[in-house]
């Protein structure tokens, strides 16, 4: 026979006046925690009351209902109510919905109070953050969601950004599979496949911490407080369109600055206007970088200027700021703290006295036509201007007693009265483009010196890889290495010790890492370094075990990684660098390896292009590069176009010629025979555009338009 299942009967609701009602002692909250009381009845004048009370009728001594009644659950409530009532915002009779229950059934006020305490599931937070992104979504302001809740508004700012990180990532988070401090470390990134590919790199690591999901997330951009930031300010980089990370959860020294690339154009731009700046007054040369590495002055002579004195009107505002100064510093000597004003101007004071100290410096001007500049950012951020500096081959020259050749000819020139000279800027060891360009010198100049070190790393590299590949030549260089060390009395360090220096390049250009000779060589060692012990003993029983092929295949492997073939400037007093002798000792023996191992640097796979030659040297370079690889017709044909579309177009022109700028060539390779010039010639083909004069009108059909298309591309 089935169980009849007993039926639950609810207490009953009903609407009571407020004076109808009391605080019960039964209420088992005694201590305050959460939201106000003020706060909670700004929240029922605005959204009206959310949860009913729960009250028990209370009787008198017979056990009769007096018409009152206690709440025993929802105390909070009832005393908001009541300072709605004492503001006069609530009148004493309104009516508050309330459930009933029984006075005398099985079931305790304290244990109701207790229940509706503690059985309250707690909201989790992500709960909240969509919610206020739902709100803001339906048009609430950040302002008004902050209002609502009685919050400041950053908080609002904040779990709106919380709840912008990527779904995947919110779904751990929901999960209890990460913390709160690591969800709000994934804020710096509004990347969502950037923060979930963070997640999934440390997820399963011992260590996650929030400080290294920051570092991840921000290692491709600047930091706002980096000097380069600084220099240019964050408004001009916003104003450009960059992008800043904050962290609305620490401090984060102003931000990062998303993109670099932004800022590096912004910084080299400020620099080179304030090199222009710098250059009106007569310099031979202003050198501009970020910043400067130790010892960029080296070998250099440095000027003596004269300081400029104070006028008459500086010193009467130094003595009036120095007054100033004391007359506050006595005035709150007692106090305890500065007023902000004050201290404000104290520091104010102490600038403009700084300023007094840092006089400008002339130079004669005979000196300025021979010296130049170093200009870059300070570390707080500020210009640095380093003048008066004269190189070795700008110093004046000894005239020979008795030569009176210059003047018998009338070829001698006027030194006493220098020209106006353009000063040569360069900006990271490369020329600063100029709108001056098109108008340079028909002389050929040197080549830059970064430019050479770039071209001759791309040498050593090819170089290297030769080497590698020839064995018996490897072998003949390491055993003239130690005959040289042996029987030149030269110095070498330690008791029949050779070694191999690992020769890095410290300047290179951006495609050198592409290049066939760099992969070939990169390959090479991947695949020896896949096979090669890391224990030392057993190192030495397998390079017993190798074959005498291969093991002259790794000794050509390792000796090739000691070729050095790079420009350096040399030192003229051989304190630290190398001297010229060692650099010709060097490039000879370079042009010896580069003959042994049959090295052609066009068949090695370099290319003269726009990025790593032909936009990096002057008009002249690029037509003098053209005619000797393409012929006269092709230099004349692109002679009149600007200094870019000159690069792009010889480009093309030189993509086949096999032509090599003078650092790449063997010492006694010679110049492009007559017959090769002839038959270049004959082979160019040109766009009809390059052809044209400025003013000339370019007309043709259809196939002639399309031709063109794809040379301007």
């Amino acid at each position: 026979m089935a169980t009849a299942v007993q039926k639950i009967i609810l207490s009953p609701s009903r609407d009571i006046p407020i004076n109808k009602l009391v605080l019960s002692q039964s209420n088992v909250r005694r201590v305050k925690a959460g939201v106000s009381i003020e706060d909670l009845a700004a929240s029922i004048a605005r959204r009206g009351l959310i949860q009913s009370l729960s009250v028990f009728p209370v009787v008198d001594a017979d056990g009769n209902e007096t018409g009152m009644f206690e709440v025993p659950a929802g105390g909070r409530r009832f005393r908001a109510l009541e300072l709605l009532v004492k503001q006069k915002r609530l009148t004493k009779t309104a009516l508050v919905p309330c459930v009933v229950r029984e006075r005398d059934g099985a079931i305790l006020a304290e244990e109701v109070s207790l229940a509706e305490n503690i059985e309250r599931a707690p909201l989790h937070p992500l709960d909240q953050f969509r919610a206020f992104q739902d709100m803001r979504g339906k048009g609430m302001t950040e302002e008004e969601i902050a209002a609502a809740f009685f919050v400041p508004v950053n908080v609002v700012k904040q779990r709106l950004r919380l709840a912008s990180v990527s779904q995947a990532l919110l779904d751990v988070y929901a999960e209890d599979g990460m913390t709160l401090e690591q969800l709000m470390a994934f804020t710096v990134s509004e990347d969502h496949a950037r923060q979930q590919q963070v997640w999934e790199a440390i997820k399963d690591a011992w260590s996650k911490e929030p400080y290294q999901i920051r570092r991840m997330l921000t290692e491709t951009t600047v930091r706002a407080s980096d000097k380069r930031s600084v220099f240019i300010g964050l408004h001009a980089y916003e104003a450009a369109g960059g992008i800043v990370l904050r962290d609305l959860f620490q401090s984060d020294d102003g931000g990062w600055l998303q993109d670099p690339a932004l800022l590096d154009r912004l910084v080299a731009d400020k620099l080179k206007a304030e090199a222009e700046t710098i250059a009106a007054l007569g310099w031979k040369w202003i050198e501009v970088a970020v910043s400067f590495p130790y010892g960029h002055d080296s070998g250099l002579r440095e000027l003596v200027g004269t300081v400029v004195d104070l006028t008459d009107e500086e010193r009467a505002a130094r003595e009036a700021f120095r007054s100033e100064y004391d007359r506050l510093e006595a005035e709150y000597s007692e106090a305890d703290e500065l007023p902000d004003e004050v201290d404000q101007r104290l520091g104010e004071i102490e600038q403009a006295l700084e300023a007094f100290e840092h006089r400008p410096v002339t130079y004669d001007p005979a000196e300025i036509a021979i010296a130049g500049v170093f200009v870059s950012i300070a570390g707080d951020g500020s210009l640095s201007v380093n003048a008066g500096y004269v190189r070795p081959e700008d110093e004046a020259q000894a005239e020979p007693e008795g030569d009176e050749s210059a003047d018998a000819t009338g070829d001698a020139r006027d030194v006493a009265t220098p020209g106006v000279q353009r000063a040569v800027i360069t900006i990271g060891g490369q020329p600063a483009e100029s709108e001056d360009d098109d108008e340079e010198e028909d002389s050929i100049k040197p080549l830059p010196e970064r430019l050479v070190i770039e071209l001759t790393a791309s040498r050593t590299l090819a170089l290297r890889n030769a080497v590698a590949d020839n064995p018996h030549i490897a072998m003949t260089a390491l055993l003239h290495k130690l005959v040289s060390d042996t029987f030149m009395t030269r110095m070498y360090t330690g008791a029949m010790e050779a070694t191999v220096k690992h020769i890095y390049f410290p300047v290179q250009d951006e495609e050198l890492k592409d290049s066939p000779f760099a992969r070939a060589v990169q390959e090479r060692h991947n695949g020896w370094a896949s096979d090669i012990p890391k224990d030392d003993n057993a190192l030495w029983d397998w390079l017993a075990g190798l074959d005498d092929a291969s093991r002259m295949a790794l000794l050509a492997h390792c000796v090739s990684f000691g070729v050095n073939a790079l420009y350096e400037r040399p030192n003229p007093h051989s304190a630290g660098g190398v001297s010229q002798h060692t650099l010709d000792m060097r490039f000879t023996q370079a042009d010896r390896l580069a003959r042994a191992t049959g090295l052609d640097m066009v068949e090695a796979g370099w290319r003269p292009t726009f990025g790593n030659y032909l936009n990096r040297v002057t008009k002249p370079r690029i037509l003098e590069a053209v005619r000797e690889g393409a012929g006269e017709q092709a230099a004349q044909l692109i002679d009149h176009l600007k200094k870019g579309d000159m690069a792009k177009e010889a480009e093309r022109l030189l993509a086949d010629t096999g032509w090599l700028p003078e650092p790449l060539r063997l010492a006694d390779i010679g110049e492009p025979s007559t017959d090769a010039t002839v038959a270049a010639d004959d082979a160019i083909e040109l766009p009809a555009f390059l052809n044209a004069d400025d003013e000339e009108d370019i007309t043709g059909d259809a196939e002639d338009e399309e031709q063109q298309l794809v040379a301007a591309e």
